[in-house]
This record gives structure tokens, C-alpha cells and sequence, in this order.
């Protein structure tokens, strides 16, 4: 199945399916449990006809070991199938939030489309561990059936109108309680969705709390997060609500069927159609059945929710991709020669351009957004309007999104840095011989572990906050040097750094790339100075080709956007 048709049900199937080995020892022993249960009170009701009736004390001891051993037996199958229940639950969890982690980072994109970080990660974490209890729920409600089984066909033995008043009686009160899970699935919906609006919102603000502290914009920030916090309470109070009336409603259709049960034995009793003992035995399984129906309430309301749930992760992973992948592999080896004919996207218009293997080329955009769109397009996180985009004579087009980042990286300039140590981010991406070294010096990052408490291995927060904006960029423009990708395209790399240490930076780029495709997208004099060339964009188009110097004697925009 394509994932453009994956539904919630197919969510629910799949996570059942991997889990089928666990789930269904889970719910024998579980049934195990319930037999036990059930049994118990037949046993009570045994020990009062034939040992306490007629003082019998050979006979009280022996039904006495046989009622221990059974509580023995149901004390491990509760345990044991408890513990695989949990385990399939928690694995079938650990698989989903595996899998929504595989479609986000995807290469092919579009996972991320209309979705703040937070959403996808509330997605990740409480969806998915919603849908992994649906084990759990199965396990459950298999096992609560068994239960239920055996009580009635106890209660038939003992008397067909008291069997026939469990036959009769639960399937009335699980279809009603299958209706009342319907408005608890639909606030459940409405509850995650709110939920996640929440987190996004939340971690939004959090990434932009310095900027938001710049300026002063604190009070717009707290009512934005209260305003989403308060629908996310209404919600979840709605949610709330709706287990309640429904766990509420079944218990008072429980307790009806149980005394319709303890009445009819008690008329039996009275009428001496049954024995005392076969009467406790009747009383203490219609107390039973409290157990097994309780069971399949909560089973029902944790299949709505977990339905809720995975209608949401099937929405994530069935989000088309950005980008298609393509049938064509590259040559090898991977030569490096970028070719962009005719392409027009946003603002670019009708974009000719060949790098040559080896080369070191500048790009100099005279307008921000323009950049933008050319990074994207070498990137592929979009294709071109029109024209194409060619790496070694195959258009990007036609090649998987996965390959083309193997043999191409577009590195960012608002790459985030992640948790862990600045060797960690540095290696991230790096082949696994790799020697990080030479990328640390070539983008100033030894310098910049010569001042850290622990030096390369000093820990580094969440995005690289605990780090200045110079040290963060050293540090992401090193990760995409260790790298090592044929071609390598970066954008302003040495914004938040001083003129010294950028002059540096660009000798090192020059020394550690030389032989392999680079593309500098920059307006800083130091990086274009050591080209080899730099394109001019302006309005969209190449306006021309040449060393740095003599752009700046040719064009006033280039001297505009580079000196100014």
C-alpha cells in the first residue's frame, strides 16, 4: 500500500500485526486469569455443598488445596500476561514513534508541511503511545470475554434461566457501551489536536524566547500561549467529560445485570431449584462479573481513543513527499559538475549555470529571497518551475532524494546544532573513518574549543544555545565539511564572525575543498575573494561571471551587496 493511502485502520492493523505473538500470549494468559476468576467462586460454592453442608473435613481440606492452587495459577497468569500485554504495548509504541521519525526525516520531505515541530512531536510521543495500548486494550478484552464465557456457561450448568441472563445480558451492554465510546473517540480527536497545537506553540516560543525578550514582546507571547493552553484544557476537559458519562453509564448497566443475576438465583433458591452452595456460587459470579465488564469499558474507551490517535499518525505518514524520487543513479565515481539550465523558481528567472568539477564557486544574490530559491533547488527540497537542475550530465528530477544528499550537501545558514558535545555535532554527518580534524581547523573550530571548559567534548544545549552565534556557525560550517560530499554548496557561513577570523575561515575552506565542487552563497568579501569565480544574480537573473575584483569594478549592486 502506498503511503498516499494509508489510513488509521491500517495503523491500527499494522501496530496489532508486529505485536501478534505478544498480544496473543498476553490475552491466554490473561484468559487464564479470568478462568481462574470465575472458578473461585464454584469452588466456595463446592467447599458449602459437599465439605461445610455435611462436615466433612477430609473433604473441606482437600477443595481447600485445590482453591489455593488455583489462585496460585491465576496470581502467575495475571502476572505473566500482564507483562507481555505491557511489553507489546510498549514495543508497538517504540515502532510507531520509530516509524514517525523515519517519514519526518525523510528526504523526500513534506511530513513537516502546515505542522510546527511541536505537533509532529506530540504526534511522536502521546499518539503513539496511545495506539501502542491498543495491545493492551486487545489483550483485555479477549481475556474479559473469556471471563465472561465462562461465567455463563458455569451459570447454564448450574441454571439455564441464570446462563441465559449473562448470554442475553452482555452483548446488550457491550453494544451499548460501544455506543457511548463514540462521543469520547471524537472529543478524544479534538483533544490531541489540541494538545499538540499546545506543545507547537510552546516550542515556538521557546526557540524565539531571546528575540522575543529583544523585543519586549513577552506579555503578546504569554497570551498567545494561554489563549492555546485554555483550548487545549477546554478540550481535554471535554475528552475528560465524556469517559466519565461513559464509564459512569456502563458501571449502572453493570450493576443492573448483576442484580437481574443475584435476583433470579435468589427466586431459584427460595424455590429450592438450586442448592446454598450452587446460590453463593451464583452471588459470587455475578460479583465476578464486575471485573470482566469494568475490563471491557476500559478496553472500548482506549480502542476509541487509540482510533483518534492513529487517524492522526496516518495523516503524518501518508503526507505526500515534497519531492519525488527519481530512478536514476548517479556514476561513480561522482565527479561533481552542476549544471542549472533555463530554471525559473520563485523568484528566479530562466537561471543558466555550469560548475565545473573541482571548482570553487562564489554566488552573490542581490536579493535574499533569490538565494533562498537557489538553495532550495540545488538542495531539492523543491524542484524547479521550469528548467532543470543536473549533477555529473542526471537531472536531480530524476534521482532519489536520499542519494542526491549523499553526493550533495546544502548546507543551511540557520542550521541547528544539536544536544550533545561539539565533537558530536561535528561528526554527525561525517564518514564513519573520517578524521574531524581537518574540518575543525579549516572553519575555526579549534579556536573556539581552546576557550570551552572540556575543550571538543564540552557539552553542547538544545540547538546550540549554550554556545555564541559565531561559535554555533564554526561549529555547523566544520559539520558540513566533515561531511566530505563531492559537491558542497554553503550559505553565508561567517555572518556572526569577525573580519580576521572569516579571512581565515575562507583559506581554510579553499585548502581543505580543493579538487572538489564548492558553491559559496555569500555577500562576504573574504569567502569571495578566495573563488574561483562568482556568479552575480540581480532581478533574478545572472547578470555575470567573473573573479570577485572585477565585479566590483563592474557593478554597482554587487559592491552594494558585498561592501555595503
Amino acid at each position: 500500500m502506498s503511503p498516499s493511502h494509508i489510513s488509521g485502520r491500517d495503523v491500527l492493523w499494522d501496530t496489532v500485526g508486529r505485536q501478534r505473538r505478544d498480544v496473543a500470549l498476553g490475552a491466554f494468559l490473561g484468559s487464564g486469569h479470568q478462568v481462574g476468576e470465575a472458578l473461585v467462586p464454584v469452588l466456595i460454592g463446592i467447599v458449602i455443598d459437599r465439605a461445610v453442608t455435611g462436615s466433612d473435613t477430609g473433604a473441606l481440606l482437600l477443595w481447600l488445596a485445590v482453591l489455593a492452587v488455583v489462585y496460585v495459577g491465576l496470581a502467575l497468569s495475571f502476572r505473566f500476561g500482564a507483562w507481555s500485554g505491557e511489553r507489546a504495548a510498549a514495543q508497538a509504541e517504540h515502532t510507531l514513534r520509530g516509524t514517525l521519525v523515519r517519514r519526518v526525516l525523510h528526504p523526500g520531505g513534506g511530513a513537516e508541511n502546515g505542522r510546527l515541530p511541536g505537533a509532529l512531536a506530540n504526534v511522536a510521543t502521546e499518539d503513539a503511545k496511545r495506539v501502542g495500548a491498543v495491545n493492551m486494550a486487545l489483550m483485555v478484552g479477549t481475556s474479559a470475554l473469556v471471563g465472561l464465557i465462562t461465567c455463563a456457561v458455569v451459570l447454564l450448568r448450574t441454571s439455564v434461566t441464570l446462563g441465559l441472563v449473562v448470554l442475553l445480558g452482555t452483548p446488550v451492554l457491550l453494544w451499548l457501551g460501544h455506543l457511548l465510546s463514540k462521543p469520547l473517540e471524537t472529543r478524544s480527536a479534538s483533544e490531541q489536536e489540541r494538545a499538540a497545537h499546545a506543545s507547537a506553540v510552546a516550542a515556538d516560543l521557546v526557540s524565539g524566547l531571546r528575540v522575543l525578550k529583544g523585543i519586549g514582546g513577552e506579555s503578546a507571547a504569554i497570551d498567545r500561549y494561554r489563549t492555546t493552553s485554555r483550548d487545549s484544557l477546554r478540550a481535554t476537559l471535554r475528552a475528560a467529560h465524556a469517559q466519565a458519562f461513559q464509564n459512569g453509564m456502563v458501571l449502572a448497566l453493570t450493576g443492573c445485570l448483576i442484580a437481574a443475576v443475584a435476583l433470579v438465583g435468589g427466586r431459584l433458591a427460595a424455590q429450592q431449584s438450586i442448592s446454598l452452595g450452587e446460590l453463593v456460587s451464583a452471588v459470587g459470579l455475578s460479583l465476578f462479573l464486575i471485573g470482566p465488564l469494568q475490563s471491557l469499558a476500559w478496553a472500548n474507551a482506549e480502542l476509541a481513543q487509540a482510533r483518534a490517535s492513529a487517524r492522526r499518525i496516518a495523516e503524518v505518514l501518508a503526507t505526500p513527499n515534497t519531492v519525488a524520487a527519481g530512478a536514476k543513479t548517479l556514476p561513480r565515481p561522482v565527479r561533481g559538475a552542476v549544471r542549472l539550465n533555463g530554471v525559473s523558481h520563485g523568484g528566479l528567472r530562466e537561471i543558466d549555470l555550469d560548475i565545473a568539477p573541482g571548482e570553487l564557486l562564489g554566488v552573490v544574490a542581490t536579493d535574499p529571497a533569490h538565494a533562498a530559491d537557489l538553495l532550495r533547488c540545488l538542495a531539492r527540497a523543491a524542484d524547479p518551475d521550469t528548467g532543470t537542475v543536473d549533477l555529473d550530465g542526471v537531472p536531480l528530477r530524476d534521482l532519489d532524494p536520499g542519494e542526491l544528499r549523499a553526493a550533495m550537501l546544502v548546507a543551511a545558514h540557520d542550521a541547528d546544532l544539536f544536544e550533545g558535545t561539539v565533537r558530536d555535532n561535528v561528526t554527525a554527518a561525517a564518514p564513519e573513518d573520517g578524521d574531524p580534524e581537518p574540518a575543525m581547523t579549516a572553519a575555526g573550530v579549534a579556536q573556539v574549543v581552546q576557550t570551552l571548559p572540556d575543550g571538543a567534548d564540552t557539552a553542547v544545549s538544545e540547538r546550540g544555545r549554550s554556545l555564541s552565534g559565531g561559535q554555533r556557525q564554526r561549529v555547523a560550517l566544520a559539520r558540513a565539511l566533515a561531511a566530505d560530499r563531492p559537491v558542497l554548496v554553503v550559505h553565508d557561513p561567517t555572518t556572526a564572525v569577525d573580519t580576521v577570523t572569516e579571512a581565515g575561515i575562507a583559506a581554510g575552506i579553499r585548502e581543505l575543498r580543493q579538487g572538489r565542487t564548492t558553491v559559496l552563497v555569500t555577500t562576504g568579501p573574504a569567502l569571495l575573494a578566495v573563488t574561483d569565480r562568482v556568479v552575480l544574480i540581480h532581478d533574478g537573473r545572472v547578470m555575470d561571471t567573473a573573479p570577485h575584483t572585477e565585479l566590483i569594478h563592474r557593478h554597482e549592486p554587487y559592491r552594494q551587496a558585498v561592501l555595503a
